[in-house]
């Protein structure tokens, strides 16, 4: 019969066995971890690169007045989702609507006033062609005149002339010698009238160049006059339609500042429109993850308001031109003192699908995580 007893030595070697098969176990699990790891950085993880320290922005549309004046109506609260063009807040327009009568009166006044010119025109026209009439009638005048004098000098010579022989009176000869010099006489008035005609139409014409001036080259509905007038309407009109404060953009109502009764001022901040389906993420990357990423590139994002089951897919918008510590209120001073080199990171703009922002929106300033495919 067979001895089953085992020795010490037996028993000492069984525990160092199982010890031995335990190391190469875990040894196998190791290489087989380390394996994948290089296998998944390989196939997986040299093709991207990530970062969690992301958050969402968009263009904040700021509210402000572009008039001043008191605050009748606040039509929305904060947190409210609102439509591009949905009145916000309106201010009183008492003013701004006398102002529009007032520059209605006064376009009224110059269209009335142009129309006056178009019908000065043919009045003057009349003027100019009347003082025509006067100097043909001057003119003719003065030949009459001319004819006059010419027969009192020859009346006169002949009775010069049969004087001296007795055949002619003294009374006949200062007879004649006055209608000479009545002669001369109304040739200087007929003159006179001659010229006083001329100077008449020469005003005439003038004041109807002055009048052709304001009139020529446009239409009665573009002179200038009127288009001042015009321009004063529309922009008290403007003005008026300011009293109105719209949403520039689609978005939800944040930083509320303004309440009924409040005298605002031009450019005073009363609200803020974010756009909640038009965000974007800033995603600050390590500088030693940027060697490979390229405009264009695919990100895929998960949010913490939403969890890893909402993936959103964006591309890569652009870089920033500068980190984040060199744009910095005080910027560092690396130049100056003991220096310790830190890594620093670069703000990449990543443009997200409108499409999925619709059905999950997200808010500004919320945390992401991006991972950017650089094998594109």
């Amino acid at each position: 019969m067979a001895d089953t007893t085992a020795s010490p030595a037996q028993f000492a070697a069984k525990p160092k066995a199982s010890r031995r098969q335990l190391l190469t176990g875990l040894a196998g699990v190791v290489v087989v971890g380390v394996a994948a790891w290089g296998l998944y950085q390989v196939l997986v993880g040299s093709h991207h690169v990530e970062t969690d320290n992301a958050y969402v922005g968009a263009e904040v549309a700021q509210v402000t007045p572009l008039v001043s004046g008191p605050v009748a109506k606040v039509l929305v609260s904060e947190t409210q989702t609102v439509t591009a063009g949905q009145p916000l807040v309106v201010l009183d327009d008492a003013d701004a609507k006398i102002a529009v009568l007032a520059a209605q009166a006064a376009l009224g006044q110059a269209q009335r006033k142009v129309q006056g010119y178009f019908a000065s025109d043919d009045a003057l026209a009349g003027q100019v062609a009347a003082r025509d009439a006067d100097i043909a009638r001057a003119a003719a005048a003065v030949t009459g005149a001319q004819a006059s004098l010419e027969q009192a000098r020859v009346e006169l010579s002949r009775r010069k002339a049969l004087a001296d022989s007795g055949a002619v009176s003294g009374e006949e000869l200062t007879t004649a010698q006055s209608q000479f010099t009545n002669a001369q006489s109304a040739l200087v008035e007929a003159r006179a009238a001659l010229a006083q005609a001329k100077a008449t139409r020469a005003a005439a014409e003038g004041s109807r160049e002055v009048n052709t001036a304001l009139i020529s080259g446009l239409p009665a509905s573009k002179n200038p006059e009127i288009a001042a007038a015009e321009a004063r309407l529309a922009s008290a009109q403007l003005a008026l339609d300011r009293t109105v404060l719209r949403a520039p953009l689609a978005g939800v109502v944040s930083k509320k500042n303004v309440q009924v009764g409040q005298q605002v001022q031009v450019g005073a901040p009363l609200m803020a429109v974010v756009p909640t389906t038009d965000a974007f993420v800033d995603a600050n990357f390590k500088e030693v993850q940027l060697d490979k990423v390229r405009i264009g590139q695919p990100v895929v994002l998960t949010s913490d308001l939403y969890g890893g089951g909402v993936k959103f897919h964006g591309r890569v918008k652009g870089l920033s031109g500068g980190t984040g510590s060199a744009f910095s209120l005080i910027p560092a001073q690396n130049a100056s003192g003991n220096w310790i080199k830190v890594v620093q990171r670069l703000p990449v703009r990543i443009a997200l699908d409108p499409a999925e922002l619709k059905d999950h929106p997200l808010r500004v300033g919320l945390s992401m995580k991006a991972a950017i495919d650089i094998s594109k």
